[in-house]
C-alpha cells in the first residue's frame, strides 16, 4: 500500500508529501482570499474557487459510469475506486486495504484500542468522529430521517434505508447454504454461523461460547448481580429491562396493542402479530423434514423434536425426560 504522510501539528496523513506541505500551510500562512458570500478565507485561488461550488452547486467534475457528479476531482477520483475496485491504501498490520487514507486512519484504531472521541454528555469514546456524531443524537429527541410511509423517524440514514425493506418486503442478502433472505447484512451473517456450528463469543467467565454477541451480553448478566431488574410487585428476576418491563403488564389490566379483528388485547407488539396470524390463517414457519407449517417459531421448535427424538423435558417428580 501507499505511504502516508503525516502532519506532525496535528497528526493529519496524507498521501503524497505535497499534499502534507500544502497542508501545512494551514497551520502557519495567512488566508488571502475571501469567499463574498459566506466570509471563509482561504489560502489560494483554486481552494475558493472550489469552495464556490458549495453556493452555486456546481458539480463539474462527473462519472461516465454512472451519472453520478463531485464538486471536486479528490472526490470524483475516491467515486471512480467505488467501480474499478481499486484500494490502495494497506494496513501494514493485517493486510486490510481500503478505498481511501481516512478509511485507513480509522481502521487503524481497531488495532491499538484508541478511542480518541468523547461525547462530553456521558463520556462514551469512539474510533471515529463520525460513530461519536450519531451517537450525540441519542441525547437529543432528535430523529432526523423519517420513513415516509408510517413517519418513523431514525438516527441515520442507513437505519432509515434498513427500515424501509419493512414495508417493500425486500431481502436483498441471501444465504448461498439455504437460500433463506433477509433484510440485512448482519443478519445474514449471524444466520450463516447456524450452518457452520461456529460459536465464536467467549464468555471470560466460564468460558462458554455463543453464536452471537447479544446472547454473550444476556449471559454475562448472569455472572452480574448488579445487572438484574426485579419486579417490585412479585420479585421476579429479569435480565434486561424490556423483559421487565413486559412483565410488568401481567400485574396491570393494561394491554395497550389490541387487535383490530377482534379487540383483544396483548401486552406486547409482537404477541399481537402472533395472534393477527389467528384470522389471516397464515402459517410461515414451515418444517423443512415432512413440510408441516405453524404460526410461530415457538411452536415449529417444539415440532422439530419429534423429528430429532430429543427429549429436553426433566420430569421433577421421577426424572423421567419427555
Amino acid at each position: 500500500g501507499d505511504r502516508l504522510y503525516e502532519c506532525n501539528q496535528c497528526e493529519k496523513s496524507f498521501s503524497r508529501a505535497s499534499m502534507l506541505t500544502r497542508h501545512q500551510t494551514v497551520h502557519s500562512a495567512k488566508r488571502a482570499y475571501e469567499c463574498k458570500e459566506c466570509g471563509n478565507t482561504f489560502m489560494d485561488s483554486s481552494e475558493l474557487t472550489a469552495h464556490k461550488r458549495i453556493h452555486s452547486g456546481e458539480k463539474p467534475y462527473e462519472c461516465k459510469q454512472c451519472g453520478k457528479a463531485f464538486r471536486l476531482s479528490s472526490q470524483y477520483r475516491r467515486h471512480m475506486r467505488t467501480h474499478s475496485g481499486e484500494r490502495p491504501y494497506e494496513c501494514k498490520q493485517c493486510g486490510k486495504a481500503f478505498r481511501t487514507t481516512s478509511h485507513l486512519i480509522a481502521h487503524r484504531l481497531v488495532h491499538s484500542g484508541e478511542k480518541p472521541y468523547e461525547c462530553k454528555e456521558c463520556g462514551k469514546a469512539f474510533r471515529s468522529t463520525s460513530n461519536l456524531k450519531i451517537h450525540r443524537i441519542i441525547h437529543s429527541a432528535e430523529r432526523p430521517y423519517e420513513c415516509k410511509e408510517c413517519g418513523k423517524g431514525f438516527l441515520t440514514a442507513s437505519n432509515l434505508r434498513t427500515h424501509t425493506l419493512i414495508h417493500s418486503g425486500e431481502r436483498p442478502y441471501e444465504c448461498k447454504e439455504c437460500g433463506k433472505a433477509f433484510r440485512t447484512t448482519a443478519h445474514l451473517k449471524a444466520h450463516r454461523i447456524i450452518h457452520s456450528g461456529e460459536k465464536p463469543y467467549e464468555c471470560k467467565e466460564c468460558g462458554k461460547a455463543f453464536k452471537s454477541t447479544s446472547y454473550l451480553r444476556l449471559h454475562r448478566r448472569l455472572h452480574s448481580a448488579e445487572n438484574s431488574y426485579d419486579c417490585e410487585e412479585c420479585g421476579k428476576v429479569f435480565r434486561t429491562t424490556s423483559q421487565l418491563t413486559t412483565h410488568r403488564g401481567i400485574h396491570s389490566a393494561e394491554r395497550p396493542y389490541e387487535c383490530k379483528k377482534c379487540g383483544k388485547g396483548f401486552l406486547t407488539s409482537s404477541s399481537l402479530r402472533t395472534h393477527t396470524i389467528i384470522h389471516s390463517g397464515e402459517r410461515p414457519y414451515e418444517c423443512k423434514e415432512c413440510g408441516k407449517a405453524f404460526r410461530t417459531t415457538a411452536h415449529l421448535a417444539a415440532h422439530r423434536i419429534i423429528h430429532s427424538g430429543e427429549k429436553p423435558y426433566e420430569c421433577q417428580e421421577c426424572g423421567k425426560y419427555t
